[in-house]
């Protein structure tokens, strides 16, 4: 067989099979006609011979290809394989590709493939909603190669100790994405977000991230099914439970209410220190439901009446009267004081908006740190007025949890 060395040559060859056009060089037509370079050799890892395609006759002049084809030798002379060369490389621009995706992107991917492991469909939202307010700002953009400790206190300084839980969750799920992306190959080297070891020796030790849960609590995407359901049922019991759970109260502040606590027109249940946990008079926003209960209680409004009557007279509710009604409910499996929980759970994950502060006041907790307490501005009402009517409208939403 001719060795083809003209340009000329092998653009009149018009004959199906290979063509020889020297140093391992061919020229392959097909069927159809079209033309496309070779280059043949025996692998000198395998000893087997081998077909390396160098491209389209098209696009790929005698020239380009011939070029190719001593490229290709040479690394066979070097006791390489050109095509397991040509796949390293492949892999290495892939990786480098991966290693400019953004944060944004790695955070999708990691989340979609968690999302089957998690069972409640509504984790994969809360993700989303906490890393766009507090990561993506910052992060979103950058490649994840890019992200450094300095970029991560950044994100987490402004609310670690005035959105103490949040920031926790914030670092443990940007924790999470480093996490996946370096198993994927997206990224090398330490965690930046890492906590232990790492972070904890920047950022004061006195905050601690509260997450108390005493008492068995209903999920709070549950709570709009659960008033549903408390709503069918007459009695004060049943009045006073859903006022319990609307303004995040304790049993015996709300079983012990009189009227003289409460001013309907500035929508204010004043709760005096001798019956608070913490010895100080606490002031309760009251959400528009809320208002409805006690509009609608048939009362004379004594001053120093219970608002929610019990069997005997001048007397309120006992202290198993809501307790007792959550068990004809058939929902032994959580309490009263649950609610709370519920109230704390659903701030933390959807509430973003309200510092943590605020939260704290709408539960009438004492604040134990004392940096975290140094923040502490008043009871902040009006703004906790506005976080319990955002929870008002969460307990309208009839949805249920998968947990």
């Amino acid at each position: 067989m001719a060795v083809l060395k003209s340009a000329k040559s092998v653009e009149s060859i018009k004959e199906i099979g290979y063509h020889n056009c020297g140093q391992g060089l061919y020229l392959q037509v097909s069927k159809q006609g079209t033309k496309s370079w070779l280059y043949r050799y025996t692998s000198p890892l395998t000893r087997t011979r081998r077909e390396m395609g160098l491209g389209s006759f098209k696009f790929v002049s005698l020239a380009q290809a011939r070029q190719y084809a001593i490229e290709a030798k040479r690394l066979v002379i070097n006791g390489k394989d050109p095509i397991e060369e040509r796949k390293k490389g492949q892999v290495e621009a892939q990786l480098k590709q991966a290693r400019n995706l953004t944060f944004k992107e790695i955070a999708e991917a990691c989340i979609a493939a968690k999302a089957p492991e998690w069972k409640n469909a509504k984790h994969a939202q809360q993700w989303h909603n906490s890393l766009e307010t507090y990561a993506f700002p910052i992060l979103g953009e950058l490649p994840i190669s890019d992200i450094n400790t300095d970029l991560i206190l950044r994100v987490l300084e402004p609310i670690w100790i005035t959105k103490a839980e949040t920031a926790s969750r914030v670092r443990q799920r940007i924790e999470t994405i480093w996490d996946y992306g370096k198993a994927r190959n997206y990224v090398g080297g330490e965690n930046p977000a890492r906590l232990r070891g790492h972070l904890d020796k920047i950022l004061s030790k006195t905050v601690k991230v509260k997450r108390v849960r005493h008492f068995p609590a209903l999920p709070y995407n549950n709570i709009g099914i659960f008033l549903q359901e408390l709503r069918q049922r007459n009695g004060y019991s049943a009045l006073a439970l859903e006022f319990l759970i609307l303004t995040a109260a304790r049993t015996s502040e709300v079983i012990d209410a009189k009227w003289s606590e409460i001013n309907l027109e500035k929508k204010v249940w004043t709760v005096p220190a001798s019956r608070m946990k913490v010895g100080k008079e606490h002031r309760v926003p009251l959400c528009k439901r809320a208002i409805e209960i006690l509009s609608n209680i048939p009362s004379n409004r004594n001053l120093e009446e219970h608002v929610f009557s019990g069997w005997k007279q001048n007397k309120g509710l006992s202290n198993n009267a809501l307790l007792t009604l959550v068990k004809k409910m058939d929902r032994s499996n959580i309490t009263v004081h649950g609610f709370r929980s519920t109230f704390r759970d659903w701030a933390a994950e959807e509430a973003h908006t309200f510092s943590n502060e605020t939260i704290e006041l709408a539960l009438a907790h004492t604040i134990k740190n004392k940096a975290e307490a140094a923040y502490r501005r008043g009871d902040q009402l009006e703004r906790r007025r506005e976080l319990m009517a955002a929870w008002d409208n969460k307990t309208n939403q009839n949805t249920r949890s998968k947990d």
